[in-house]
């Protein structure tokens, strides 16, 4: 502890003033014992206790500088230690909230919220590599089209400096210092940081240094995790999502159109006669038939279509925004594109048909099972009149079944206007198929059946109307 501060110098003068008052006296007596000396011996004491006095004076005053320069320097390295403790604070609350960030967007608020904290100022911006083209993360969102294309040559230039040192220490370009964003040896983005006055000094540069690693790590884990729950919720055979995923965003989808009043139509379709492919070419056989048809329902269907492996040999397709007439033109699309899969097996080449039954949801409607139902059905009649054919079948929620154009299929067009769908498995009154052979012959109306291909063998199958 000081007892005298610089403020204090002129009471201390006072003080020193006073005492050579108050000793004067024996200060006088002093100075002339000292000068009987000098005269009694020869020796010159005043002016060596001067020069020593003086010394004296001065030795302290360099002791009390060179205190005063290693308080300094302690100080310094305090503030210096505080500040660091304070730095890897915060590196340490923004590595917790990018442990809890499991997917882009949350990357993006997280840093958002805590990077600009470590940059006194400066603006960050942040590109992430994303299927081979890149992604703003951070800092792109009012710039123009140029000024983006600008950035992402910068981000291209960083990545492409090979120098070991330039991962802690950055690379200065013309307006930017970059730092890369490397998990192991893949580089996942960059971190940029505008030139604004001086530049990056060295401890800030090693902290954006660690916060690029820590960037890139946790992007790398949002892309594993969200791999896996892709994974999780897609079949691995077909590529489509699986069942439990796509009863959700059915419902999620009939939801959605409840709040929007947009249509939402659902498509099913089953694989005719899998069972035999498997029993006549083996499971790896139908294994391919299945991967075939997954992936031409991916290359036929919107992105924003659910497409799911409902079971089995069975597919279900979720239409947001599309009335029944545009799911019917959709289907039949769909039938013909699978139509034209061939799958070359066991020296011969395999064909695809399926059959289809399609429904959309009521103004209102939720009950997911409800409305997969009446497509199941449709789906269900649909095989068990034309077991051979690709037919596509039409149900809504007003009508149970109804077909308002003719429906071309593998053996002509037909026209199908039952009146109640539960009555489709007895007598089916006005099914007809029309052929380019025979435009007028007639289905058995007890098994709704061609006449050849009917079991019952009746009179009746084998009568052709005129």
């Amino acid at each position: 502890m000081r007892l005298f501060s610089r403020d204090d110098a002129f009471l201390l003068a006072g003080f020193s003033l006073a005492l050579v008052v108050v000793f004067s006296k024996p200060l006088t007596y002093l100075l002339q014992v000292a000068r009987d000396i000098e005269q009694s011996y020869g020796l010159s004491l005043i002016p060596a206790l001067i020069i020593l006095s003086v010394v004296f004076v001065l030795h302290q005053q360099a002791k009390w500088q060179e205190s005063k320069a290693q308080a300094q320097t302690v100080a310094a390295e305090a503030r210096q230690v505080r500040e660091r403790a304070e730095e890897l604070e915060r590196l340490v609350v923004f590595g917790q909230a990018l442990g809890r960030s499991l997917d882009l967007k949350a990357i993006r608020d997280v840093t958002l919220q805590h990077l600009p904290h470590l940059l006194d100022g400066r603006q960050p911006w942040v590109m992430v590599r994303e299927s081979g083209h890149w992604e703003s993360l951070l800092g792109g969102a009012s710039e123009s089209p140029e000024e983006e294309l600008a950035r992402e040559a910068v981000a291209d230039r960083a990545l492409a400096a090979v120098s070991g040192k330039l991962h802690q220490t950055g690379v200065d370009f013309e307006a930017d210092t970059c730092f890369r964003m490397m998990a192991g040896d893949t580089p996942m983005g960059v971190l940029g940081v505008s030139q604004v006055g001086e530049p990056l000094p060295e401890a800030q540069r090693r902290v954006l240094a660690a916060v690029a690693t820590m960037l890139a790590f946790s992007v790398k884990n949002a892309d594993l995790f969200r791999e896996v729950r892709e994974n999780s919720l897609r079949d691995f055979l077909t590529g489509c999502f699986n069942r439990a995923h796509g009863m959700e965003v059915a419902e999620s989808d009939l939801r959605r159109a409840r709040r929007t009043q947009l249509p939402v139509s659902v498509i099913m379709f089953d694989i005719d006669h899998f069972k035999k492919i498997n029993d006549t070419w083996g499971h790896l056989c139908g294994d391919a038939v299945l991967s075939a048809v997954g992936q031409r329902m991916r290359d036929a269907l919107r992105a924003s279509d659910l497409k799911c492996r409902y079971g089995g040999e069975e597919f279900l397709v979720v239409l947001p925004e599309t009335p029944l007439d545009g799911a019917q033109r959709v289907a039949e699309t769909l039938r013909r594109e699978l139509a034209e899969i061939q799958i070359p097996w066991g020296g011969k080449t395999l064909n695809v048909t399926a059959s289809f039954g399609v429904t959309t949801a009521a103004p209102g409607e939720l009950d997911t099972k409800t409305i997969l139902g009446r497509a199941d059905r449709a789906l269900y009649h649909a095989k068990r009149w034309f077991p051979a054919s690709s037919v596509l079948l039409t149900t809504s929620a007003r009508l149970p079944v109804e077909v308002a154009t003719p429906v071309e299929c593998n053996r002509g067009t037909v026209e199908v206007r039952p009146a109640e769908l539960d009555c489709l498995d007895r007598a089916v009154p006005g099914a007809r198929a029309r052929t380019s052979s025979d435009p007028r012959r007639q289905f058995c109306p007890r098994h709704a059946r061609h006449p050849a291909a009917c079991p019952c063998g009746s009179e009746d199958a084998a009568r052709s109307p005129r």
